[in-house]
C-alpha cells in the first residue's frame, strides 16, 4: 500500500521493468507518437523515421546489441501489462567505476502516478543487483521538477550542474545532475 497525496491509502502500483524485445518496436512507435508534444520539451530532436515501428525496431537492434556488448541495458515500463515508457541504464562502465547513466520516460497518461517513481526503482535494483553497478548518474533540465522529484524519492543527490550538457529540443541546454551509488 501507498499513501496518496490526499492521505488515502491505495494499492502499490503495478508497475515493472524488463529488457526491451525486438517485439516492443510496434508499440514504441505508438506511444512515441501519441505522446509527441508531450515529450518534445525534454527530447533530443530526432532523426524523421525515429518514432515509426522501423524506427524504434532499428534503435531496439543497436541497443540490444549494445547491451551483448555490456554496454547498454534497455527496458520496457510496463504497467498494469501495457508497455507506457523505456528506461535506459546506459555507458555502462566496468572495473573499479562500476556506473552508468539513467533515462527514463513515460507517457502523458501516466505520468504523476507513481509509474515513473516505480520504473526507476526497479531500475536501479536491477543496476545495483544483477548489473552490479555502484553508481548511477541522471540529468534533469534545470525545469524539470517532475523529473527532479522522481529521483529524489529513489535515493538520487544532486551534484550539480551542467552546462550546455545536452542538445535539447534544438538547443544545447542546462542539466542538474543527479548520483546515487548503491
Amino acid at each position: 500500500m501507498t499513501r496518496a497525496r490526499d492521505g488515502a491509502r491505495r494499492p502499490r502500483a503495478r508497475t515493472a521493468v524488463r529488457l526491451l524485445e525486438p517485439a516492443d518496436a510496434a508499440d514504441l512507435a505508438r506511444l512515441l507518437t501519441a505522446n509527441r508534444d508531450f515529450l518534445a520539451p525534454f527530447e533530443p530532436e530526432r532523426e524523421e523515421g525515429y518514432a515509426t515501428e522501423a524506427g524504434q525496431a532499428a534503435l531496439i537492434d543497436h541497443l540490444l546489441a549494445e547491451h551483448a556488448a555490456g554496454r547498454v541495458v534497455p527496458y520496457a515500463v510496463v504497467h498494469d501489462g501495457v508497455l507506457v515508457g523505456r528506461s535506459t541504464v546506459s555507458e555502462v562502465v566496468r572495473g573499479p567505476a562500476r556506473s552508468g547513466n539513467l533515462g527514463y520516460f513515460v507517457a502523458e497518461e501516466v505520468n504523476g502516478r507513481g509509474v515513473a517513481t516505480e520504473a526507476v526503482a526497479r531500475t536501479v535494483e536491477a543496476a545495483f543487483g544483477e548489473l552490479g553497478l555502484h553508481r548511477l548518474q541522471a540529468a534533469t533540465l534545470l525545469s524539470n521538477s517532475a523529473s527532479q522529484a522522481v529521483l529524489q524519492r529513489n535515493g538520487f543527490e544532486r551534484i550539480g550542474v551542467a552546462r550546455g550538457y545536452l542538445r535539447i529540443a534544438g538547443r544545447w541546454q542546462d542539466h542538474v545532475l543527479y548520483q546515487r551509488t548503491a
